[in-house]
């Protein structure tokens, strides 16, 4: 085996001891596009009914792998079985007749229809003299969900459930058995990356499920706890070949680790970063700001400090920040920046002043996708590059250089549409954007989120920082190891106000997990 790659043979040998052929069984897929080579010659068997993670960093090669198993990519080389028949390269029919299934980030339901429809889309209903059997659908509906591990009413509306029961539902639909015989194959492309950590529980649970049915998983995820919780084998890619296919038993966090970025990976941790005087001037001052979902908040952020913000789904977490730059209406309170209030509503306003805000949905809210890689980084301050009557492309062209190797985006091409970089190269590319203008204060909404090991360590890097270098940091996230790290404070939210305060020693999971639970007050914490 060639470049370092070791490899278990966990598939082959349990497929003749049973006589079934491995679920999947790939030999040689290779992928390039241009001179880029996608997917280096890879070789993979994953045997009924186990769940195998994929990791690897942005870029590694998981996306091409997964599109080249769907047929959207025709691969350049190698074979492709799926239960012992052999796959058509680049045909999306012939992957889903032999039971290859697929559950991307973006489910693909319509949240405005029932379950029922939701699970019908596609195939649509079985009808007796040109009517809809409804008895029959439902009976079809519950077997469907049940197959899944969940039990859920068809007659619910998607946009209700939680988004854990929703990605079942996604789920249910997948493995729905059809005329082309039953699914054999489910890739499951980060499908806790949207979930709040409550519900990453549940969905753990429903892969469990599906493997107990014989059915194999292809379980792609940035968050190496899931890999410990939920897989049997593990296969990591890095740019493009595969390094290592392990069994998790055989391995603890620093290997796995070890394997993704080829070497130790240098964390950060705030308690030994430059800490804040208690004389350092405030920088952000918030008072009595009420929202929609938020009530009576008051918050200070000195210069050089990073405070945090958690709680769990709708607790009014998810909109402070954007409520404090302006984009959520207030109905009272006072936002201040280095003294002078902000008007509400008004962010072109809080820019201005040297206010920062990344949202959590960089493809939404973050970025304009389809404008290339330096157009999004230069979008925040386009004055520094104005030379009456133009702007200097030139100049452009040379601090977006800086920024691209400071934060090691792939591919270092600028010229490039944003949206066909990696995630983790897109957030790095909006950290970029909103960097460069040097903030007063840099308000990070789920910063993280969907990013690799390596891109996450690097982004609470430029986090930590920003603060050394003089602003004030406010991180606003669902991960809760992420706010320990990088934070000195911790607010922690439940009903649209704040619970409780954590800093030092009491930075824990379990005290954050009390107050937004209000299983614990301020003062026992």
């Amino acid at each position: 085996m060639a470049n370092g790659e070791t490899t278990v043979a966990v598939t082959d040998a349990a497929a003749r001891e049973t006589g079934d052929a491995p679920a999947l069984s790939v030999r040689g897929m290779s992928k390039s596009f241009g001179p880029t080579k996608a997917l280096q010659p890879i070789d993979l068997d994953i045997r009924p009914g186990e769940v195998h993670a994929l990791l690897g960093e942005n870029g590694s090669g998981k996306s091409t792998f997964i599109k080249c198993l769907s047929g959207y990519h025709k691969p350049d080389g190698g074979e492709v079985h799926v239960g012992g028949r052999r796959l058509t390269p680049g045909s999306a029919a012939s992957s889903h007749a032999l039971g290859c299934r697929f559950v991307h980030q973006d489910l693909g339901l319509i949240g405005t229809e029932t379950v029922l429809d939701n699970l019908n889309l596609g195939g649509g209903y079985r009808t007796v003299l040109g009517t809809i059997d409804g008895r029959a659908a439902r009976r079809t509906a519950l077997a469907d969900l049940e197959r899944a591990g969940v039990d859920i009413d068809p007659k619910r509306v998607v946009s209700t459930l939680s988004p854990a029961r929703q990605t079942a539902v996604a789920v249910a639909r997948a493995l729905r058995p059809d005329d082309s015989g039953q699914p054999r194959l489910l890739v499951l492309d980060e499908p806790t990356a949207r979930l709040p950590q409550k519900e990453v529980a549940q969905l753990l649970d429903i892969v469990r499920s599906v493997a107990r049915a014989g059915v194999a998983v292809i379980y792609v995820t940035h968050r190496i706890e899931e890999v410990f919780a939920v897989a049997e084998t593990v296969t990591v890619l890095r740019d493009g070949r595969k390094v290592a296919t392990r069994a998790v038993a055989d391995l603890d966090r620093p290997a796995l680790v070890d394997l993704l970025v080829g070497g130790e990976l240098d964390a950060v941790d705030a308690e030994h970063s430059a800490q804040p005087g208690a004389g350092a001037p405030v920088l952000l001052s918030v008072e009595n700001l009420t929202s929609v979902e938020v009530t009576a908040i008051d918050l200070e952020v000195r210069q050089g400090e990073v405070v945090g913000i958690a709680g769990i789904t709708g607790s009014g977490r998810e909109t402070l920040l954007s409520t404090i730059f302006g984009g959520v209406p207030r109905e009272v309170g006072t936002v201040r920046v280095g003294g002078a209030a902000l008007r509400p509503g008004r962010p072109d306003l809080a820019i201005g002043a040297g206010v920062a805000y990344l949202p959590p949905d960089r493809k939404v809210s973050g970025a304009v996708i389809d404008l290339t890689a330096r157009e999004n980084l230069m979008l925040a301050d386009l004055r520094k590059h104005w030379r009456w009557p133009r702007l200097s492309r030139k100049r452009e062209r040379t601090e977006c250089a800086g920024w691209f190797s400071r934060l090691a985006v792939r591919p270092p091409d600028a010229e490039r549409p944003l949206s066909a970089f990696s995630g983790g190269n897109q957030q790095k590319v909006l950290f970029g954007k909103w960097l460069r203008t040097a903030p007063k204060v840099l308000l990070l909404d789920e910063p993280s989120q969907g990013v690799d090991i390596a891109t996450k360590a690097l982004l609470h890097k430029e986090i930590l920082a920003a603060a050394e270098a003089g602003a004030g940091v406010v991180v606003s996230s669902s991960d809760t190891e992420e706010l320990i790290a990088v934070c000195h404070r911790i607010l922690v939210m439940r009903h649209g106000r704040i619970a409780g305060t954590l800093s030092g020693k009491d930075k824990t999971v379990l005290n954050m997990s009390h107050l937004s639970l209000g299983a614990r007050t301020e003062e026992a914490a």
